[in-house]
């Protein structure tokens, strides 16, 4: 019997501004469009975020809060 996956479509990136901790060993970055405030702080290690861009995935953000 043959088995084969299908073959994925390419997801749609795009250039994406997020928010990056300024901390070294810390990993952690958000989307600026999903932070609550205009100048969040981790929410690991509660360092300061500068701004960055990252190509990711698009997505959209409906919530009413921003």
């Amino acid at each position: 019997m043959y088995f084969s996956k299908k073959s994925m479509e390419p997801v749609p990136e795009e250039q994406t501004n997020i928010w990056t901790c300024s901390t070294e060993q810390c990993s952690c970055w958000m989307r600026d469009n999903f932070s609550f405030a205009e100048s969040p702080e981790c929410p690991i290690c509660h360092s300061a975020m500068v701004k960055d861009s990252k190509m990711l995935p698009t997505l959209s953000n409906t919530s009413s809060r921003r």
